[in-house]
């Protein structure tokens, strides 16, 4: 017999996850409490993007685990507490670290900027915060007739982020049964993150799978693609507008274009001048804190990271790195790199491109072929970043808040870069596992992809794994 499991979200889409393992009658715990994106749906089938409130009882969960801090993944928090939730939240060490950055952010963009309410609430959280290391088992319910025990694995998708496998065992579940949340999984090679390993085995696997129709560019090359785009718009005396969240893959980029400027250094190329006087403009205030954490965070760096601080190196923290502080220096460096001619490098929020500052420099550019628009990441249906990739390379247009903007940027996409597994990785997680799970559960994909995704696992694993979508 299998545990009941309800999605709460990210059943039929990518943001929103929210799942909810039942362990004896009404007493469950709560994986993950997401915000909804875009155009995507809430389970009841409505636009879900301002459904905030839980429309699921709350009184038998005992507790919430966070496999990590995007906010599809952790932002409805405040209306889980306002629902009556009043159990602790287990997350692993480098995201409870993170987390209260993101939930102040969130809720002074969602709900209120009173200073005072944001921390009434981190008020609330912070307290219930229950850091766990990596690979250690925690027991969250015990009874006469059943435990449930939990135990956090690295997932490689952002500092911190973590897949939970959960034991069920006791009188009620007299044949252990093991079920496996995947969270958010990266994949090989991305900068500063151990890559993630598979359970040994699992009853249940719950799997994203958001990239599950499709394989990412090779990720041992991307460098060196990021270095082709970028000294293409060199060549243009441009700006290269690099939408991106702040916490993750603002990280992986400085990280990169630090290894960039450090090889040019070692081993000039044709456009070592150039790079050694470009400036690289993180604009955007929050992903300066999240880079601070993630420097303070260096004990959880993979390997190779740490290796090149103790070189001397500072991977997210350079010379030719300029911060972009307040809304005035902000506004004031769109109009300067929107009307000279001396290439720079933007990274700013949001990654979707659908609020933040990102929207100013794509207002002022995206009009001028001189600039360039660089996607490295996931651009969800209804947003205006999936808009600019969709249509932009086709002379299109995109409308932010109801002001047509005609696209003559020329427009990239590296999808090497994203933090997500893609449809190879996934499928190593599954048939890399000693033992094979019985079922596989679908999440966190449109229903294309999960479609995609189950046709492949079934003829990967011989027809052994039921899956569901």
């Amino acid at each position: 017999m299998n545990p009941v499991i309800l999605h709460h979200g990210a059943r039929n889409g990518v943001t929103g996850s929210c799942h909810q393992l039942f362990i004896e009658g009404e007493n469950s715990l709560l994986i993950d409490c997401g915000l909804f994106q875009g155009t995507e749906t809430a389970p009841d089938g409505k636009a879900g993007a301002d459904r905030l409130e839980i429309d699921f009882p709350v009184q038998g969960i005992g507790a919430l685990v966070l496999t990590h801090v995007h906010i599809d993944h952790c932002g409805r928090l405040p209306w889980l507490l306002a629902a009556g939730f009043k159990g602790p939240i287990f997350c692993s060490e480098p995201s409870a670290r993170l987390l209260p950055t993101v939930l102040a952010d969130a809720f002074q963009v969602g709900v209120s900027r009173d200073a005072r309410l944001v921390e009434r609430y981190l008020g609330l959280v912070e307290p219930r915060l229950r850091p766990l290391p990596y690979g250690k088992w925690q027991t969250l319910y015990r009874s006469a007739g059943a435990t449930c025990r939990i135990r956090l694995k690295r997932a490689g998708h952002i500092l911190g982020s973590a897949y939970v496998e959960c034991e069920l065992s006791g009188a009620a579940w007299p044949d252990k049964r093991r079920i496996v949340f995947s969270g958010d999984l990266g994949a090989p090679h991305a900068p500063l993150l151990t890559a993630p390993r598979p359970p040994w085995q699992a009853d249940v696997l719950v799997l994203e799978s958001t990239y599950g129709d499709r394989s990412h560019e090779d990720r041992r090359n991307r460098r060196k693609r990021l270095q082709t785009v970028v000294e293409h718009a060199l060549e243009d005396g441009g700006t290269v507008i690099i939408p991106a969240f702040s916490i993750g893959r603002t990280q992986e980029l400085l990280y990169e274009f630090e290894d960039i400027l450090h090889r040019e250094r070692q081993r000039p190329g044709r456009h070592a001048e150039k790079w050694g006087a470009l400036r690289i403009f993180l604009d955007s205030p929050l992903a300066q804190r999240f880079t601070a954490l993630y420097r303070e965070l260096q004990p959880f760096w993979d390997a190779e990271a740490r290796a090149r601080v103790r070189s001397g190196r500072q991977p997210l923290g350079f010379d030719q790195l300029v911060a972009i502080d307040t809304h005035d220096a902000h506004l004031a460096n769109v109009q300067r790199l929107a009307r000279n001619r001396a290439p720079a490098i933007v990274i700013a929020a949001s990654g979707m491109c659908a609020g933040g500052r990102v929207v100013n420099y794509l207002r002022a550019m995206l009009g001028d072929p001189r600039h360039d628009v660089l996607f490295v990441g996931y651009q969800a249906r209804g947003t205006p970043g999936h808009a600019i990739q969709t249509y932009g390379p086709r002379g299109g247009y995109v409308e932010f808040d109801g002001e047509r903007i005609d696209i003559r940027a020329r427009i990239h996409t590296l999808s090497g870069y994203s933090a997500h597994a893609d449809r190879d990785d996934l499928t190593r997680f599954v048939t890399r596992m000693r033992h094979l799970p019985d079922e596989v559960r679908l999440v966190h994909g449109e229903d294309d992809v999960r479609a995609a995704l189950a046709r492949h696992l079934v003829a990967a694993t011989g027809g052994k794994v039921r899956v569901v979508l």
